[in-house]
């Protein structure tokens, strides 16, 4: 699609919109027009508004939307950027549903956290009733997904209000995998190619926990939440585990951490011996993550277990006993569909799981699924699977906590998780709505700094042998977080 600017220079803004709308477009930039298929996007300042005004021309339909700023609101830059990128994508959106598009359950919204944007309304002063108004009127969202930001808001108000203003959230990463998923884009390895590089990373991840461990002593902050991902980190074996998870506690003041997870993400690496030696070190919650109850959809996908192994590792770790779970799914997978991913959430509802997470399919440029072009449901069917799986839910008892989107994501819709009441991961409500400190060890680590509405941001190196090589400097740059919080 040609893109033409007058009056600003949103580049991003616009194409964001362009790809939820029109997600088989790509963007160009000519000096003139020279197709059927062109956006024009002019800002222009009056007495009182800045006006966006959109001039859409798609497959020889025309249509224009307009969305205009108070100019008293942007008082700096930083408000003045956001508001008229606001404005970009408000009129944006207007002109293709005036165009006839049908529109888009998150209305212009594009961005990762829609519930930042509905407590930042609160902040400002709007009753939860006008937030909602202000999106459903502004914003187009549909009633459904509002109501998905409501409800999710509400878990961020509780989870913020039990936060101590020293608190912050401990990530451990494992970025090793049995096999590569064919959704996946992660930095993992498969455990079969890198088992030699296993106690090398882990050592080298232990003398980052240690550098981790001063600096939040310097710094006075305490640990309210930790969490082992990856990766799958129940790829490390019984006595890996262990180490690491007893390493955590010897090194980390937890006297007031509120929970540990641990993701046992994949069934067949979950046994009896691995489940005993979480437990047995304080492990409060699993994630067992099946992503699908069909034995065809996980062999399109590349999962090399079976339904079966799922309902084998979901008996261990009731037998075992003494951990909250989580359960994943994902909906839009190659071969899935709305009753398909209805029996799926049943099966799941069935073991009595404290949290259930519906993902929708990202498409990731590096995974095997955009690079062979598998077929894939399309935006009405995956719309159909996660109404299901809402309704379903819901009729269980479960309730959302934290809500968030993706690039790429199938039919652009979100991630939710499901909770019984009084269930809720505090972590990923954290990490979503960025209520504290993250503070991440391992490769590919993004440790997420927050102060009074500062965020500053340390990463890690993204592959396993370069965090090893490097581990003088990962442990060297500790320092910025002491420096941050003083």
């Amino acid at each position: 699609m040609e893109i033409f600017l007058v009056g600003h220079e949103y580049k991003y803004a616009a194409e964001q919109s362009m790809l939820v709308l029109y997600p088989n477009e790509r963007p160009v930039y000519p000096d003139a027009p020279s197709g059927e298929n062109a956006v024009t996007l002019t800002i222009r300042r009056g007495g009182r508004f800045a006006s966006c005004v959109c001039e859409l021309s798609v497959e020889g339909v025309k249509s224009r939307g307009e969305s205009r700023v108070l100019l008293s609101a942007l008082t700096d830059k930083v408000a003045e950027d956001r508001l008229l990128q606001r404005a970009v994508k408000n009129s944006f959106f207007k002109a293709a549903v005036n165009g006839g598009h049908p529109a888009p359950d998150w209305g212009s919204l594009t961005g990762v956290r829609p519930g930042k944007l509905f407590l930042s309304l609160l902040r400002e002063g709007k009753s939860e009733r006008q937030a909602v108004s202000h999106f459903r009127r502004e914003f187009g969202v549909s009633e459904e997904r509002t109501e998905l930001v409501r409800e999710t808001t509400r878990a961020t108000l509780r989870a913020q209000e039990s936060l101590k203003s020293e608190d912050v959230c401990l990530y451990l990463g494992i970025p090793f995998c049995p096999t590569r998923c064919a959704y996946c884009s992660f930095v993992s390895i498969e455990a079969s190619r890198s088992l030699k590089l296993l106690p090398e990373y882990l050592a080298a991840q232990e003398r980052e926990m240690e550098a981790v461990a001063k600096a939040l002593e310097q710094s006075g902050r305490h640990i309210a939440a930790v969490y082992i991902g990856g990766g799958t980190p129940t790829t490390l074996n019984a006595e890996q585990l262990d180490r690491l998870c007893f390493r955590t506690r010897q090194l980390f003041d937890l006297s007031r951490n509120r929970e540990f997870t641990v993701e046992a993400g994949r069934p067949d690496t979950v046994t009896a011996e691995k489940l005993c030696a979480l437990r047995d070190n304080g492990v409060s919650r699993v994630s067992v993550n099946p992503q699908t109850m069909s034995d065809s959809v996980l062999a399109a996908i590349g999962r090399r277990h079976s339904v079966e192994d799922i309902y084998k590792a979901m008996e261990l770790v009731q037998s075992v006993g003494g951990f909250e779970v989580n359960m994943d799914l994902i909906a839009g997978l190659p071969g899935d569909n709305a009753e398909q991913l209805a029996d799926s959430v049943r099966k799941l509802i069935a073991f009595a799981p404290e949290n259930i997470t519906v993902h929708t399919l990202a498409l990731k440029k590096g995974s095997r699924l955009t690079v062979e072009g598998t077929a894939l449901p399309g935006g009405d069917e995956v719309r159909a699977m996660l109404d299901a799986a809402n309704a379903l839910l819901r009729g269980d008892g479960f309730a959302p906590y934290y809500l968030y989107r993706q690039k790429f994501m199938s039919g652009s819709f979100e991630n939710v998780g499901w909770t019984k009441p009084g269930h809720e991961n505090l972590y990923n409500i954290c990490i979503m709505e960025e209520l504290c400190g993250i503070l991440s060890v391992g490769a590919g680590g993004s440790t997420k700094l927050v102060k009074e509405g500062t965020v500053a941001r340390l990463m890690a190196p993204k592959y396993p042998r370069e965090y090893i090589d490097r581990m003088d400097t990962v442990c060297a740059a500790k320092d910025k977080i002491v420096e941050f919080y003083r």
